[in-house]
């Protein structure tokens, strides 16, 4: 009997980032979790202090434990990555959304003058690395009218938090480049390897 290549760094992943949020939440004390949360940060103080260690740390640590729905959906997404490109160009795909954007972020904040409470604030999670893949798997749409719906109509949704708030943060303008990076990352590859 032959078994399908089932994703495998997929739920290692999620299961490591949920377990090592509950972990941190039931055995550091509140004080002693946010200086660990601050230091895996990639906020403007950390990168500028030279610490780009944490554009890999900020993509394993969250503040809380993830709610279901969303663990249900990343793994989805990630699993279906790994499943259908590899698990090499859904690595590739995550840390780069993941990266860039938190890079992004840092260049705007520092060219706008961040006030000293965002410039030290505690940015970590899987959302960026998350939107960038989700973005990316577009390419496995078939190609049209029906691949230019599905970009677009992503592109419209995660700029939604963009366009309804007086302020957007620093974590809608992450997002939307996330996911926009996805998007033409997604442009650049073939069908994925094997069907849905």
């Amino acid at each position: 009997m032959h078994f399908p290549d089932l994703p495998v760094l997929a739920p290692a992943y999620v299961g490591g980032v949920q377990l090592g949020a509950l972990a941190a939440l039931r055995h550091l004390p509140d004080a002693e979790r946010q200086d660990f949360l601050r230091g895996c940060s990639t906020n403007v103080d950390q990168l500028a202090a030279g610490r780009w260690d944490t554009l890999l740390t900020s993509a394993v640590v969250v503040e809380e434990p993830m709610p279901l729905p969303y663990v249900l959906l990343l793994l989805a997404v990630l699993g279906y990555a790994e499943y259908a490109y590899g698990a090499w160009w859904a690595a590739g795909v995550f840390l780069l959304g993941h990266s860039a954007a938190s890079l992004l972020v840092y260049g705007g904040l520092c060219a706008t003058g961040a006030d000293p409470a965002t410039r030290s604030a505690v940015d970590v999670g899987t959302s960026y690395g998350f939107n960038a893949v989700l973005g990316a798997l577009t390419a496995a749409v078939p190609s049209g009218p029906l691949r230019f719906a599905a970009r677009a109509g992503l592109l419209v949704l995660g700029a939604r938090p963009l366009l309804n708030r007086d302020r957007p943060t620093f974590t809608d303008v992450g997002h939307f480049a996330a996911l926009a990076l996805g998007v033409g990352l997604g442009s650049a590859v073939a069908g994925p390897r094997r069907a849905a």
